[in-house]
């Protein structure tokens, strides 16, 4: 006969496994529900489209073992791909997300033939610099892209989808209409982390000089996990076009980059929902701080800091870390009970 505790840890075993199986269902009913967490609905936006970048960038990151600093490169590309599409071309809304991904999924396959080259400090560095040129060449192309100031016009007042009209402008609406997106890239990354291909990138990850070793073709692995970084940070820039109304040339900037890298180490890099739990810390964060301080960057810098030294997983991972300690400790314990029932 079994006790409490042994029947507890053997459901804490079977949650944590069915959330495994069903993870990207599990993100998204959390995802349902956040807007009624937050103080106001337009944070839950901005955490649903910087956690999608995050997700993105963690692909790289924390499946692949690639740091990059210039990928708000690609955030950047996404976000002028789209809002070019809708002020210049006056394509469609839907029609401006897809050139978004296209064009940033194109930008980080250019970048990363380039970047895969070099390892380790390099490629961060190589990474920065071409993030940098990136910046300085959509600064410059004023006529298409607005310069110093941006690129302004990028309206999408209603949504019609089947004869549907939704109201865009309203944060609740434009809300889970942008969680549909992030639902369909969240279904993606799963199924290629689920795929062979996603075995052999977290073997590259785990040890290279092996994968190759075992015949895996490292370089395309990185090249090709690389892209499908760059192309979901160019969704989660399109969707931040089409959320402003404005491209800001900030899109493109280094501390976005940087922005990600916080993210992805708060939440948990190499998790599946660590990259949202991220982006929802750092931005509720920096909403509170800002109005408590001018020096908000340096509060919050100070508090990640804490977290990288003591919660080394990050939050997210560092829950799942200690339900996993948990559930074996009371499994392994199984046995004991058994003989002395």
């Amino acid at each position: 006969m079994s006790g409490p505790s042994q029947g507890s840890g053997s459901a804490l075993a079977r949650w944590l496994a069915a959330v495994a199986r069903h993870r990207v269902a599990a993100v998204l009913a959390f995802l349902l529900v956040l807007p009624l967490l937050m103080p106001y609905h337009a944070l839950a936006v901005n955490v649903l489209i910087f956690g999608l970048y995050a997700v993105g960038f963690n692909l790289l990151f924390g499946y692949t073992g690639l740091l990059s600093f210039g990928h708000a490169a690609f955030l950047g590309v996404g976000c002028y791909g789209a809002g070019i599409a809708i002020v210049s071309l006056a394509l469609p809304w839907w029609a401006a997300i897809g050139l978004g991904v296209l064009a940033a999924t194109v930008a980080g396959a250019l970048i990363g033939l380039l970047a895969i080259r070099t390892r380790g400090i390099y490629f961060s560095m190589v990474t920065l610099a071409l993030g940098q040129i990136v910046y300085y060449a959509f600064y410059k192309a004023e006529r298409w892209t607005g310069g110093e100031n941006g690129l302004r016009g990028v309206r999408v007042e209603t949504i019609d989808l089947a004869g549907w009209q939704l109201n865009f402008v309203d944060p609740l609406s434009k809300y889970y209409v942008i969680l549909a997106f992030v639902a369909a890239a969240l279904w993606f990354v799963s199924r290629v982390l689920a795929s062979p291909f996603g075995a052999v990138v977290e073997t590259v990850r785990e040890n290279e000089q092996r994968a190759a070793a075992c015949g895996y073709d490292v370089a395309r692995t990185k090249l090709l996990a690389f892209t499908l970084s760059a192309g979901l940070c160019g969704l989660a820039g399109a969707l931040r076009a089409l959320h402003l109304s404005i491209v800001p040339i900030d899109s493109l900037h280094y501390l976005q980059s940087g922005q990600a890298v916080m993210m992805c180490l708060l939440g948990g890099m190499g998790t599946f929902f660590g990259p949202f739990v991220g982006a929802l810390v750092f931005l509720v964060l920096e909403d509170v701080v800002t109005h408590l301080t001018a020096y908000w960057m340096a509060v919050v810098g100070g508090i990640f800091m804490v977290f990288v030294l003591f919660f080394p997983r990050g939050i997210w991972g560092s829950i799942l870390a200690w339900l996993d300690r948990a559930a074996s400790r009371n499994d392994t314990r199984e046995p004991n009970r058994k003989d002395t029932a």
